[in-house]
């Protein structure tokens, strides 16, 4: 094992010791619950992967963050993505991000998970697309019939949303409606809950458009931050 891979593992050892390897799918990954980042677990301090993968990314080699990302360990594939956010935050070299995203488009085998997609796609991905007009590059993933692909692409259009442009956004909602998932309704919902947090009126317009065809998770998610009267009227189909 590489030096460096034996210490981010070392650094991580607490979140996969078995008694608690139940506990914290549940409570820790989410967030939620009686423990978390920082509380003690079994006596021991639970690690903050953030402040790991900030204490390693500079120093850690994309053949090593493969080796990391590879890992059967949810823990650890979480830690590699934010040191490959880090590493592309970081840098102003366009041909390092050029080899990030390329990096990152060559793992998504081992990016299927709630978690991975939402800490990192719209980072990465998302923020290369808007700031190189590569549009293609998410519409490609939308296309794919890979469910986590056509997340990927709607959560990624999430910095497009923080820049105020939602084209991209509607159009990807738009395509998805009727899909199967409810992860992808959710992700759905929550792409039209931030653009209505930018711009009630788009968000408006859009749901007068599409509502009565949105699956009431993604409903629920893109509505909850409108007023209680017109959150009502929407589920209740009276607009």
């Amino acid at each position: 094992m590489n030096d460096i891979l034996k210490e981010i593992k070392e650094a991580l050892v607490t979140l996969l010791i078995p008694e608690k390897a139940e506990f914290f799918p549940k409570f820790f990954k989410t967030g939620k619950g009686e423990y978390g980042e920082g509380d003690l677990f079994l006596g021991v301090k639970v690690p903050d992967q953030r402040s790991v993968a900030k204490e390693f990314y500079a120093r850690i080699s994309m053949e090593e963050l493969s080796k990391l990302l590879s890992s059967q360990y949810h823990e650890h594939r979480l830690t590699a993505l934010f040191m490959l956010i880090s590493k592309f935050e970081k840098t102003k070299d366009k041909a390092v991000k050029d080899e990030i995203v390329e990096f990152y488009l060559n793992h998504l085998q081992h990016i299927n998970n709630w978690d991975l997609v939402d800490s990192s796609c719209y980072k990465i991905l998302g923020r290369y697309a808007f700031e190189n007009q590569k549009d293609e590059l998410l519409r490609t993933l939308s296309d794919s019939e890979e469910m986590w692909h056509k997340r990927i692409a709607v959560v990624g259009t999430m910095h497009y949303v923080k820049k105020g442009s939602f084209d991209l956004t509607k159009e990807f909602v738009t395509k998805n409606l009727k899909h199967t998932h409810d992860l992808m309704h959710k992700a759905n919902g929550w792409l039209l809950r931030e653009m209505g947090e930018k711009n009630e009126a788009e968000l408006i317009n859009f749901l007068n458009k599409h509502y009565k065809e949105m699956p009431r998770t993604s409903l629920r998610y893109a509505i909850e931050k409108l007023d209680e009267d017109l959150r009502q009227d929407y589920l209740k189909g009276r607009i």
